[in-house]
């Protein structure tokens, strides 16, 4: 059963326009400036608007604020989506980040855990490098840009070395994988961004594998000291030096090492000076 109230709301009769001429236009999206003229000229039959002296003005008006509000809600949905491209391309490239310090990091590790050193026979860590020499061992600890030299604590002593800032947790703290000279040894605030430190060896004829014990290690069979380094040295240590890296190269093949090859030559050359003598059981290595 119907109600009665909705049937007569439904049967409400529309009103009429005041001209008689019911308002009968599409908009055609080819051409919105025509239904815009058949929307002023209705208007203008059953309204006054078209007498004011001043419609010009108030229709140039209102069709700016309508642009206005069209253009910002653009602008708005190109910003936002320039947003979320942006955001696409930056998790991306995090991604081919972490993949590619992910892959570098397993090519540096060697077989037996240790990593390959950077170009200073030294390590890159999170937050600190290292390089070394024979001589000395560089350290470089960033911190914020503007830090001054009286917020910086440098703690240098024979076999510990501690580097931070004060009033929050060190950036270094440990034993030092061996022991330094500590009057040669001091710290300097690098363009007030990185704390720069400087460690003498007090074995000046070894290579350390870590900063601190504990540390990650470094292979340092492949060690590769730069060649003006050497020249600096006396003759007398250049040639330690390079006998130290000759050996380490010849272990690292499986080969003899300088003492293990002289020996064997002197060897060799006492049996064919001694042939009447039995050396089926003597030893070449």
């Amino acid at each position: 059963m119907a109600i009665l109230s909705e049937y007569e709301e439904d049967q409400k009769p529309t009103k009429p326009s005041s001209s008689g001429k019911p308002f009968n236009a599409a908009l055609d999206p080819s051409n919105p400036l025509g239904f815009l003229e058949a929307v002023f000229e209705f208007v203008s039959r059953e309204s006054d608007l078209f007498k004011s002296d001043s419609v010009v003005r108030d229709v140039n008006g209102l069709v700016r604020t309508v642009k206005e509000k069209v253009d910002s809600e653009e602008k708005k949905r190109r910003e936002k989506a320039e947003k979320r491209a942006s955001e696409e391309r930056e998790r991306a490239s995090a991604s081919v980040k972490e993949e590619k310090k992910e892959a570098a990091a397993a090519s540096e590790k060697t077989t037996d855990g240790k990593k390959a050193p950077n170009k200073g026979n030294g390590l890159d860590m999170d937050n600190y490098s290292w390089v070394q020499t024979l001589q000395e061992v560089t350290i470089n600890v960033p911190v914020p840009p503007g830090t001054k030299s009286r917020f910086i604590t440098c703690e240098i002593k024979k076999n510990h070395l501690k580097v931070g800032l004060k009033s929050q947790p060190p950036i270094i703290d440990g034993e030092l994988f061996q022991s330094v000279k500590v009057d040669d040894s001091f710290w300097s605030l690098e363009d007030q961004k990185s704390i720069s430190v400087l460690l003498t060896k007090q074995n000046q004829m070894e290579w350390w594998k870590c900063l601190v014990k504990g540390g990650p290690e470094i292979d340092t069979q492949k060690v590769e000291p730069e060649n003006s380094k050497l020249s600096d040295l006396d003759p007398e240590t250049r040639s330690t030096v390079e006998k130290m890296m000759f050996d380490q190269r010849q272990k690292s093949m499986g080969l003899p090492t300088s003492d293990e090859m002289q020996k064997q030559e002197i060897l060799k050359k006492f049996m064919s000076e001694h042939p009447e003598m039995d050396f089926s059981r003597a030893k070449m290595s």
